[in-house]
């Protein structure tokens, strides 16, 4: 079995597990490291994921991995990780978890914006950028990545 569909079979396999313990699966990834498989999952939730979620999620892939066929005898390794901010923006759930953050956003005709974002629903994106409002709609967007600040503003109190 190629490595995209042990990625898709274990993707599919954690899904309604973790989803159960309120999380997404992000990402799946499945690297041949020497003798060995090296299995990646990228988690996340509204509100961020804790180190306590990262160990439970942790325990549950495990089981899931030990008790299906779907890593058959090949010894792996595993990490589970939150999504982190170094990925992609690519369903409207990361544009709503990520508001009042930054983000660059490249548009499919070439354009580049870089503002916070204000508001999403699950076909658009409302970016004060520069102080103007613009809406970004997700069909029109070829890339978008939360930007690292270090001296992010304080958000507003409610």
């Amino acid at each position: 079995m190629s490595n995209d569909a042990v990625r898709d079979r274990i993707e599919a396999e954690l899904t309604g597990p973790l989803s159960a313990q309120g999380l997404d699966v992000e990402a799946v990834e499945v690297t041949p490291v020497a003798k060995r498989r090296m299995v990646r999952v990228a988690v996340d939730k509204d509100g961020g994921v804790t180190l306590d979620d990262v160990a439970e999620a942790t325990r549950e892939v495990s089981r899931v991995l030990d008790d299906s066929e779907v890593m058959g005898e090949h010894p792996y390794t595993l990490e589970v990780t939150s999504r982190g901010v170094d990925r992609p923006l690519t369903l409207p759930r990361h544009w709503r978890r990520n508001t009042e953050r930054l983000v660059k956003v490249t548009t499919a005709s070439g354009e580049v914006l870089t503002g916070r974002i204000v508001d999403c629903d699950d076909q658009a994106a409302r970016l004060d950028v520069s102080g103007q409002q613009r809406e970004v709609d997700y069909a029109e967007v070829s890339k978008a990545m939360v930007q690292v600040e270090f001296n992010r503003p304080e958000a507003k109190e409610a």
